[in-house]
């Protein structure tokens, strides 16, 4: 499929995208110790009629204390694939040891289906904190989603803010839906791989919108710093116009399209490490990459990228499953010194790693561009 890129003219560039795009190569240096797999079957759904879902995959990650709240994305059967978010509290021990490859455990609904933006599906969490505050941005499949006649806004990103409820127990609420300019969101198909970052007292979105001209945009867009921009003082979820967006990449001749992956490393006071799973154009298999990533006021510069992908499918649960030859990043957690990554196995099961940072960052140095 050639992609037009009609709508690249409204987007200004990341400068150093074009070299970034040269520099990479299709081979692979996998930098991932994977620590365990979490399977459908060992989950037990607490708050639902049917105990296993199933399908668990595709899951953000916060770690709080000694244990890591895995935010999943469910299936309960295949008909519409029609998906919840399932909160899964498992021991970094466990983690560690590898026991989380053999126990069971307890979960239970936190984001539902519940409106326009979502009625069909919530998917792919991004989870992570501003402000002290967790969030968590999933893609949301809109009440367009299976209508024929509609191939606008499938879907779009949707955030929920974590807050104590006055049952004393920790619930999400819905507060964002995030829109491109009017003259472009009605070519939107579907904005998917979506997350807030704030850096240096600026809001930016990261999401990859699939336009009518049939292209993926890997994008970020700025949004107004609003005090009241987190609160959860709302009765319906508030439209967010974006604004001041950049194009920072474009799928290298070997691909079919790239997106966001999990979100990104703060390594500076300019710089962050942001990474990006790509689709390749032989058997569309899902692999990562990682950029460097220069935010100033007025623009956004790709520093450096992994000439090769830092991780792809290579054990059983990888390869095999609802979707072959898959993984797909969605959470990234510091704990200590290193950082784990939650990602989606197969489209089927959980899958939980290990970043060896130090690799990384020589991954980089042989991709630098500034």
């Amino acid at each position: 499929m050639v992609q037009a890129y009609k709508y690249s003219h409204m987007f200004r560039k990341a400068l150093g995208m074009y070299d970034a795009m040269e520099k990479r190569v299709f081979e692979t240096d996998d930098i991932v110790r994977r620590l365990a797999v979490l399977s459908s079957n060992r989950v037990f759904i607490n708050n639902y009629p049917i105990s296993n879902p199933a399908a668990v995959f595709n899951p953000a990650i916060i770690v709080e204390g000694d244990y890591a709240k895995i935010y999943a994305r469910i299936i309960v059967g295949y008909f519409l694939y029609v998906s919840a978010i399932v909160e899964i509290n498992v021991p970094l021990d466990d983690i560690y040891t590898g026991n989380a490859n053999i126990n069971h455990y307890s979960a239970q609904t936190v984001i539902n289906p519940s409106i326009r933006y979502d009625i069909w599906g919530t998917e792919d969490p991004r989870a992570y904190s501003i402000d002290g505050k967790y969030l968590m941005t999933y893609t949301g499949r809109t009440v367009n989603y299976f209508n024929p006649a509609i191939r606008v806004e499938r879907t779009l990103p949707v955030t929920a803010v974590r807050y104590r409820s006055k049952r004393w127990v920790n619930e999400w609420k819905k507060i964002h839906i995030y829109k491109l300019p009017m003259e472009l969101h009605e070519h939107v198909i579907s904005d998917k791989d979506a997350f807030l970052v704030k850096h240096n007292g600026v809001y930016y979105l990261f999401h990859r919108p699939h336009m009518d001209d049939e292209s993926f945009y890997l994008i970020i867009s700025k949004i107004d710093n609003d005090k009241d921009l987190l609160s959860i003082d709302v009765e319906y979820p508030k439209e967010i116009i974006v604004k001041d967006t950049v194009e920072v990449l474009r799928p290298s001749k070997f691909e079919q399209k790239v997106g966001w992956a999990t979100p990104p490393i703060i390594v500076g006071k300019d710089k962050i490490i942001a990474f990006v799973h790509a689709v390749d154009t032989e058997i569309e298999a899902y692999r990562m990459f990682a950029l460097e990533l220069e935010l100033k006021k007025d623009e956004v510069v790709v520093t450096a990228v992994t000439p090769s992908y830092i991780m792809e499918p290579k054990h059983p649960y990888e390869i095999f499953g609802d979707r072959p030859y898959t993984i797909f990043p969605c959470g990234l957690w510091r704990v200590d010194d290193t950082y784990l990554i939650s990602y989606g196995a197969g489209d089927y099961m959980v899958g939980i790693g290990e970043l060896d940072l130090s690799a990384l960052h020589g991954l980089l140095d042989k991709g630098r561009i500034y």
